[in-house]
């Protein structure tokens, strides 16, 4: 269980987040019974303003982080959806309970955000606050309404803009993705310049989130200048280091339910076993009762592997990273591969894991570092080779800063075989964090991966997921018609 710093962080945060959301419900029932100038004065009341946004990003229901991860994760090369989520490993789009799933993901976003313009609203007025303190404040919001949008861009592309500006009208038509991401890029810079180096509370994020994000939506964007300088700068702060590992068990030193935070945590949504609700659903995807890896069960019901298929057979048995996987009977067949990543035996509740979940991680940073410079110049160089190395040189048990027997060599490679190795690594090492699919499609490279590994045709429905029906309901900016997403 997780030591009393963290609880106390966890409780402050939970606590702040419940004031606000009960000040939101009046605010809406009954707009008198609370004035928002009079609320957002003091640190504590700001703090509570900003805590609210992550309810809904962290949200344990089955809209939440971990089923988000449980959709994202059916369409990637090394794992199978299960039960409800099966229908995806066709790769035809969606069905009726997933596109109810993702309905809910987009509330979760939007409320997530609707927080936020509130918070960048209104703290700027409290009239006790420092200005030191109003830029901190709005800089973790704005950093945390990029956050949301960024996934939801990705995901559905073109969308409602809700900012701060027009928060107060009800329809709002669709804007072009480039809109969305100049947002993005104007929340996080602001982010970077307004946020500390460190946080009081662990899970806060700091201008070294900002700076991450950043070289991600540059990456995404294919501004590969701008993304290799923003790695460059964090990997040049040496603030942040992998974390050494010796065996496959050494792994819970990064993902475990007992870890507080390591040297290669940059921004994790975070989560606890003491109370039995407010843990990682994702666990309970990912383990079957009888390993005992989840306290109270698991139910394996959501993805699993195959240690047969071609993904897991031409994967070197020396990496340790394919030894967190592990042969368990659920009666799907001999093959049936589960993960030992995210695991917590003394979870009190089938939704209690204290496994927090990671979104940038140093590993990360490396990676885009590797990628970045491959564009830039146009084929690999030795230092975006060492990057890469670092990564899987920690993954057999070697240190990742000194020269070892496995790793690549840089001039053996071209720009094509580069970016294929890069997105090799990316998979092992990024498996079940809500990373792949989104890779596969920025890259391009997913027609392909699932040919290959999967053997299955992508339709083009896939890529984007449909608008709600609830959204259209509402939305009067909005035709049901010429607005949908492809397909649906």
């Amino acid at each position: 269980m997780k030591n009393i710093q963290y609880l106390m962080s966890y409780l402050i945060i939970l606590s702040l987040g419940s004031i606000i959301c009960a000040c939101s419900d009046l605010l809406e029932e009954n707009p008198k019974s609370i004035a928002v100038e009079t609320f957002y004065n003091t640190p504590a009341e700001a703090e509570a303003a900003v805590n609210s946004i992550y309810t809904n990003l962290r949200s344990t229901n089955s809209s939440g982080v971990g089923v988000y991860i449980g959709v994202l994760d059916a369409h990637v090369d090394y794992a199978y959806g299960r039960g409800s989520y099966s229908v995806l490993n066709e790769f035809q789009g969606l069905d009726n309970v997933n596109i109810s799933r993702v309905a809910g993901m987009w509330e979760e976003f939007y409320i997530a955000i609707r927080n936020a313009n509130i918070a960048i609203k209104n703290i700027p007025e409290a009239n006790a606050l420092t200005k030191e303190e109003i830029d901190k404040f709005v800089a973790e919001a704005r950093f945390l309404r990029a956050f949301a949008y960024f996934h939801i861009v990705r995901n559905w592309g073109a969308i409602p803009l809700r900012t701060d500006e027009n928060m107060d009208i009800v329809s709002v038509g669709k804007s072009p993705e480039s809109e969305v991401y100049n947002l993005i890029i104007n929340d996080l810079l602001f982010a970077e310049q307004k946020l500390p180096e460190s946080q009081s509370l662990i899970g806060k994020p700091t201008k070294w989130s900002a700076k991450t994000m950043l070289a991600d939506v540059y990456l995404q964007l294919k501004e590969y200048a701008k993304s290799q300088g923003k790695a460059l700068e964090i990997i040049q702060s040496n603030k942040f280091t992998l974390v050494p590992v010796r065996s496959g068990d050494d792994f819970q030193k990064i993902f475990g339910a007992d870890v507080i935070t390591t040297s290669e945590e940059i921004f994790y949504l975070k989560f606890t076993n003491i109370v039995s609700d407010q843990g990682n659903l994702l666990a309970y995807l990912l383990n079957h009762p009888g390993t005992g890896y989840l306290g109270k069960g698991g139910g394996a019901y959501g993805l699993i592997g195959y240690n047969n298929d071609l993904y897991f057979t031409s994967w070197d048995d020396q990496d340790l990273r394919k030894g967190l996987w592990y042969y368990w009977s659920i009666g799907m067949g001999d093959y049936t591969n589960l993960t030992k990543k995210f695991i917590d035996p003394q979870s009190l509740g089938w939704v209690g894991a204290g496994n927090d979940q990671p979104w940038y991680r140093y590993a990360d940073v490396l990676l885009i570092y590797a990628e970045a410079s491959n564009e830039v110049n146009n084929g690999p160089t030795s230092e975006a080779m060492e990057m890469l190395n670092q990564v899987h040189r920690r993954a057999y048990g070697k240190d990742p800063l000194l020269v070892s027997d496995v790793d690549f060599k840089w001039n053996n490679y071209s720009k094509e075989t580069f970016l294929d190795l890069i997105i090799k690594e990316r998979g092992y090492e990024f498996q079940y964090e809500g990373k792949r699919w989104l890779e596969l499609k920025r890259t391009g490279k997913a027609t392909e991966v699932i040919k290959q590994y999967k053997g299955k045709d992508i339709a083009e429905k896939t890529y984007l997921w449909p608008i709600p029906v609830k959204e259209f309901n509402y939305n009067k900016e909005l035709d049901p018609i010429k607005d949908q997403n492809p397909g649906y």
